[in-house]
Order: C-alpha cells, then sequence, then structure tokens
C-alpha cells in the first residue's frame, strides 16, 4: 500500500475516525487506550497485509522474537536471531554473489522475498532488546511489542522510535480530534509537496543522466549530482513529515529525522542533522556497545569507521553502499583528528570561515551521494570520470533543480533567521544552532484554511504525475 494511494488515505480516515470515536464515546481511560491500541494494531498489520501476507509473517515472527527473548532475559541469542534474520532476508544473495566471484564461479541469485520495511523494524527490534537488558524499559506484553514494531506511519521507512517513548505515549490516554488532525495534516501536506513536486521532479532528470551519463557533459553530470542531493534530501525528509504527520493525526509523536542537513559545517554535524534516528540508534546500540571514545584515540577511530560501515550495509547489499559508508567514516575520523590538531572547537569562526565549511561539506556529501546512487562500483567511477573529464557532451539545465535550489535555500535562511531571533545574542551567530521548524497556520480560521487550501491546489497543479517510489521505501 504506497503512502501516496486513495487506499491508504481511506484506512487513514477509517483509522482517525474510530479513534476519534473510541476517545468521545468511552469515558473510561484504561478501556479507551486498549481498544485505542487494538484499533492501530490492526490498521498496522492490515497495512502489512495488503503488501504481502508474507511480509505480515515475518513481521510476526520477528515481534514473537523480540517479546520472548527479552522477557525471558536471553538478550543475546534474540539479537542474534534478529540479525540472522535480516542477514538471510536482505544479504544472502549479496554474500553468496561476492563469494562466486573471488572463486571465479557461476552465480544464480536465490528467491527470497525482502519483507517491507524489515531494516527498519529489526533495529526497532533489537533496541528493545537492549533497552530491556539496560533496564531503561520494562518488558512489555506482546501487544505492545507487536504495535511498537507494526505501527504503520513509520512501518516503511521510519524515523526508528525509541521504544520507551513510544511505549509512554500508547500507555497513556490520547485526545483524538481536532487539534491532532490540523497540525498532522499540515505536516503531512508539506512532506507531501517536498515529495511529489520537488523530489519527483528531480528524480526524471536524475533517472535519464545516470542512466546514460557518457552522452552528457560534464556541467550536465554536475548539475544532476547536485539534482540527486536535493532528491534524496526532499524524497526522505518529504516521507519523514508525511509519517510524523499521519502519527500527529492517530495521537502519536513521532520523532524528527531532519534538521536542515546541508547547513551542516562539517560531516559530524550532518549526521546529526541527516537521518536523526538511525544516526543515534547507531551511536546508542553500535558505537556505545563497541566502546565508544572511551578506550582511546585508535579504538575511538575503529568504532567510527565500523559504525559508518555498519550503516552502509544497513542500506543495502551492494558494495556501493559499503564504500559510502567507508567515505563518511573517513571523513568522521578526519574530522576528529583536525579537531585534535587545530583545537578549532575552542575558537570562534569567522562568517566566512561558515560558509566556507559549509559549501565544502555540501561537496564532500554531494560526491559521496555518487556512490548512494549509483547501480555499481563502476557505474559510479564512471560518473566521477565524466564529472571531471570536462569532455563535450550533451548540455541540459534543468529548470526544477534551480528551482528547488531556491525554495531550499530561501527555507534554510528563514529557519536561520527565525532560529536567531530566540537565540541568546552571544549564540546568534552559530549556524550550527539553526532549527527546521514548519510554518503551520490556524486551521480554525478563514484565512488559516484558505492559505492551507490554496497550497494543496498548488501541489495539485505542481505535482509530478509519473510518480516513483520513495527512495529508502527499498531499505
Amino acid at each position: 500500500m504506497q503512502m501516496i494511494s486513495f487506499v491508504f488515505f481511506g484506512m487513514v480516515g477509517i483509522t482517525f475516525l474510530s479513534l476519534y470515536l473510541v476517545d468521545k464515546f468511552i469515558p473510561d481511560d484504561r478501556i479507551n487506550n486498549s481498544i485505542s491500541n487494538w484499533i492501530l494494531l490492526i490498521s498496522s498489520y492490515l497495512f502489512v497485509l495488503y503488501a504481502d501476507y508474507r511480509f505480515a509473517a515475518v513481521l510476526a515472527i520477528t515481534t514473537f522474537v523480540a517479546w520472548f527473548f527479552a522477557t525471558k532475559k536471553y538478550y543475546g541469542v534474540g539479537i542474534v536471531l534478529l540479525v540472522l534474520s535480516l542477514a538471510v532476508f536482505k544479504y544472502t544473495n549479496f554474500f553468496c554473489e561476492s563469494f562466486a566471484l573471488i572463486l571465479g564461479n557461476d552465480f544464480v541469485a536465490i528467491s527470497l522475498i525482502l519483507p517491507l520495511g524489515i531494516s527498519f523494524y529489526t533495529f526497532s527490534a533489537i533496541s528493545y532488546i537492549v533497552d530491556v537488558s539496560r533496564r531503561k524499559t520494562k518488558p512489555k506484553s506482546l501487544k505492545t511489542v507487536a504495535l511498537y514494531l507494526s505501527f504503520f506511519p513509520k512501518f516503511t521507512s521510519g524515523p526508528i522510535q525509541k521504544s520507551q517513548d513510544f511505549f509512554e505515549q500508547i500507555e497513556k490516554k490520547r485526545d483524538i480530534g481536532w487539534n491532532t488532525f490540523s497540525l498532522g495534516i499540515q505536516i503531512f501536506v508539506f512532506g507531501l509537496f517536498k515529495k511529489i513536486v520537488l523530489a519527483d521532479r528531480l528524480s526524471v532528470f536524475v533517472n535519464q543522466v545516470y542512466e546514460t551519463p557518457m552522452v552528457f557533459g560534464s556541467l550536465t553530470v554536475l548539475l544532476a549530482t547536485i539534482a540527486y542531493s536535493m532528491q534524496i534530501y526532499f524524497d526522505f525528509s518529504g516521507y519523514s513529515d508525511m509519517a510524523i504527520g499521519i502519527a500527529n493525526i492517530l495521537g502519536v509523536k513521532l520523532p524528527r529525522n531532519f534538521n536542515l542537513p546541508y547547513l551542516s559545517r562539517n560531516v559530524t554535524e550532518f549526521w546529526k542533522r541527516w537521518h536523526i534516528t538511525l544516526s543515534a540508534w547507531l551511536q546508542e546500540y553500535v558505537y556505545f556497545s563497541l566502546g565508544g571514545n572511551r578506550k582511546g584515540k585508535h579504538r575511538t577511530y575503529i568504532n567510527l569507521m565500523a559504525v559508518m560501515i555498519i550503516g552502509g550495509i544497513w542500506h543495502g547489499a551492494n558494495w556501493t553502499y559499503i564504500f559510502w559508508g567507508l567515505l563518511h567514516g573517513m571523513s568522521l575520523i578526519f574530522h576528529k583528528l583536525w579537531m585534535d590538531v587545530t583545537q578549532s572547537d575552542k575558537k570562534r569562526n569567522s562568517s566566512i570561515g561558515k560558509i566556507v565549511s559549509t559549501f565544502l561539506t555540501f561537496l564532500f556529501i554531494t560526491l559521496c551521494w555518487i556512490f548512494f546512487r549509483a547501480t555499481s562500483i563502476p557505474h559510479a567511477l564512471t560518473i566521477i570520470q565524466r564529472l571531471f573529464s570536462f569532455e563535450p557532451g550533451l548540455e541540459q539545465p534543468y529548470l526544477w533543480l534551480g528551482i528547488s535550489s531556491f525554495i531550499l535555500i530561501v527555507s534554510s535562511i528563514l529557519a536561520n533567521k527565525k532560529s536567531k531571533n530566540s537565540l541568546p545574542a552571544n549564540q546568534k551567530m552559530n549556524i550550527s544552532k539553526v532549527d527546521a521548524y514548519y510554518p503551520l497556520v490556524d486551521l480554525s480560521s478563514f484565512w488559516g484554511m484558505v492559505a492551507f487550501f490554496v497550497f494543496c491546489g498548488l501541489i495539485l497543479s505542481l505535482a509530478h504525475t509519473g510518480g516513483s517510489p520513495f527512495i529508502y521505501g527499498k531499505f
């Protein structure tokens, strides 16, 4: 079931109406909460069943494993089984093909399903077991764990919510009604604009250039590379906004997943702003578990590299993702070395220095995205070779790249200005303090409603009707 479909909108509407009626006509908080959670659980499994009954079966087994081994305190066994499950479904063919190439044998792909959302709910299941083992949360009922792992707004592509944060919300009565709907629908619409107007239109240009890079000149390849940076941001942050909006309509708060990442002054800051919930998960459950920075500098560098390679592998079964993670791991290590040598964290950088560092960080991130988008390492190297060859070819400026860049720059400036106005005077020049925000309107007012529907009409008129799947939907 696609998030942008009448079937999905219908399911959300029925779920919201059911929750609203329960909230309105069942005054007993305990009964109200129990029925509401059953409604969310049933809706979530219907969402998965609509895609494939086998996906629902894998989800149910994963849920039972997480619940059973956390309850029985066999934490290590549960984590190993979950990791093995993810490895079997997602990486069997990748490992078999790699070994076949090493041995010089022919490779025949094994027919395996790739369950919807398995990367996201497996990480959530692991975090639940670890949190129970660390006594950050108590063991929960099977129904509660099932809802945590299957909650459909975040099921396909996150955000990866911490178990305790989710449990605290669903274990108490939630007031479902106009307030949750008016806020959630606006956040959803902002995400919809990012996806079907900006990301999908950029995808047309990116796909064309990446499919035949040798046909195009270096300038067009450069523009397509920048366009992909824009596309993946608008696509994934758009999905996150839509998930956050739908969850808010249903009375559940999901964590922020993006915070203007292309304003980062270094790669370390970038990973605090990009896919925030994955970065936090890797830091808490992998980096800290490996020792973090508590065992000396060399061990810290090894841990950083391990975390980023794991993050790369998590994204997909392809050497391109591993190399992408390797590049980011190397950049994080370089940044730490640079900070140690220059003591930059103790100095106040000039405005020009901030702009230069932000530009260089964006440039590095954009070049790394080539490996993320390419189908293979040779494909990525072909694009890079074409990018720096300066050889003539078809030149094709793309209007929507300019429009998307303008929207991103203006919205970033507005967010920067808003954030600085809310900060103490001695912090107003620190770009790292900038925060994204939703420019919400009051839908109970006439002009607020007019502005909202005008924006909806703008989306419908500018939307790319061809559409394309969410990039992170395949992970």
